[in-house]
């Protein structure tokens, strides 16, 4: 009798043991969701910053396929098609991305820059005018800034450029745009300034230093600056000197400056030589 009393308590325990399987079960699935949800995004952050653009988009686009609801998906193909240069594909991209359900402001602004990045300026003004005053962001000012010179409102650039400089702890990008479009507009004394600055910020910009030799030489002032620089650096530098001084018509000057570039720099500058023997040539 007494297996007999036993049998019914083997089953309420192992009753009670099954559900509590099927309730582990449940806690393990739900925990390996949570770990595949975390590994996703550390994934999504690891294809948008290190890995190449075009596996990033190869990625996003093949995680929409099987997630087409999900916007953070649709912003990684975006942003990677931008990293890409694919930038007629990333324009699609950002259309769809701002008319979904959770867009935000920050999408606005990136579809501008792809926008701009496509040659389409009339369109990322309309785009930035969508995006509310309060959201005031680096990018956003940058972006205004550049439409504004696109369209040659030159009070606007500056207000935008200067609104842009003090909302960045790296402003060398935007200091050498800025002077660009001073040195486009003619203000050689403005443009040379603000290079300088961005020179002082990021002493590795290259082209601040080659915009700043251009502000120099449309003022006949054909002395290299006071900046840092390697010597391959300063015969490519003496090189574009020269360019400015053959252009101005002080073809003399623009020769000695030729013959020292090609004399400073560590290997042989076969873009100055030619210069030089069509310059002796003629």
């Amino acid at each position: 009798m007494r297996h007999f009393l036993l049998i019914p308590g083997c089953l309420a325990v192992g009753l009670t043991l099954s559900a509590c399987a099927e309730k582990g079960g449940d806690t393990v699935e739900r925990a390996f969701q949570d770990v595949n949800v975390i590994d996703e995004t550390d994934l999504n952050d690891v294809m948008l910053t290190v890995a190449d653009p075009n596996e990033a988009v190869d990625y996003f686009a093949r995680a929409i396929k099987t997630k087409p609801e999900k916007i953070e998906l649709h912003r990684g193909l975006a942003k990677s098609l931008v990293r890409a240069k694919r930038n007629t594909e990333a324009v699609g991209a950002w259309s769809k991305v701002v008319e979904m359900p959770g867009t935000k402001d920050d999408d606005k602004v990136d579809f501008a820059d792809a926008l701009i990045r496509n040659g389409d300026w009339e369109r990322a003004k309309k785009t930035l005018d969508a995006v509310p005053p309060t959201h005031e962001t680096f990018k956003r000012y940058r972006l205004e800034a550049m439409v504004a010179d696109a369209n040659r409102e030159w009070k606007r650039a500056d207000s935008f450029y200067e609104t842009a400089v003090g909302l960045t702890t790296r402003p060398a990008g935007v200091l050498n745009n800025w002077g660009y479009s001073k040195l486009t507009r003619g203000d050689f004394n403005d443009a040379e300034r603000l290079f300088g600055d961005a020179i002082r910020r990021d002493s590795t910009l290259f082209t601040a230093k080659n915009n700043l030799i251009l502000a120099r030489g449309a003022q006949r002032n054909y002395s290299l600056p006071v900046i840092p620089m390697d010597q391959s650096e300063r015969a490519q530098l003496l090189h574009t000197l020269a360019l400015s001084a053959i252009k101005q018509g002080d073809v003399n000057t623009g020769k000695g400056l030729l013959r020292e570039a090609i004399s400073t720099h560590p290997q042989h500058f076969e873009e100055a030589v030619r210069s030089l023997r069509a310059l002796e040539a003629s």
